[in-house]
């Protein structure tokens, strides 16, 4: 996938030697592919993203003594951008971390946690 300069100059973002973006974890590259399809559509411009990521990742100052994962802030960025945006309500945002945390403490290790529709 080649991504725009603009999504791979973000602050911070874990770049490979190829510059394209590391994950740790499914839920992260998840996270990472909803908010590219979000600006995509035309829920946000970019400098709305970057602004609002960016002052996510200040909660942590320089990054030395960082609290949160940087796909926990990228997260907790596209949570408020989406409400800020009326796309998705906090209860509705809510709701949905509830189930899926149901469903991974009954998913087994190593296997795909699914949420029920």
């Amino acid at each position: 996938m080649t991504l725009p300069d603009a999504v791979t100059s973000m602050p911070r973002l874990p770049l490979d030697q190829d510059g394209e973006p590391v994950f740790s974890a499914p839920w992260e590259a998840r996270v990472f592919a909803m908010t590219v399809q979000a600006h995509e559509a035309g829920v946000f411009e970019w400098r709305e993203w970057a602004d609002q990521l960016g002052a996510e990742l200040a909660k942590d100052g320089d990054g030395r003594n960082v609290s949160l994962s940087y796909y926990d802030h990228w997260l907790s960025a596209f949570e408020k951008i989406l409400k800020e945006k009326g796309v998705a309500g906090a209860d509705q945002l809510a709701g949905l971390k509830e189930a899926w945390d149901e469903a991974a403490r009954a998913t087994p290790h190593g296997q795909p946690i699914e949420l029920k529709r």
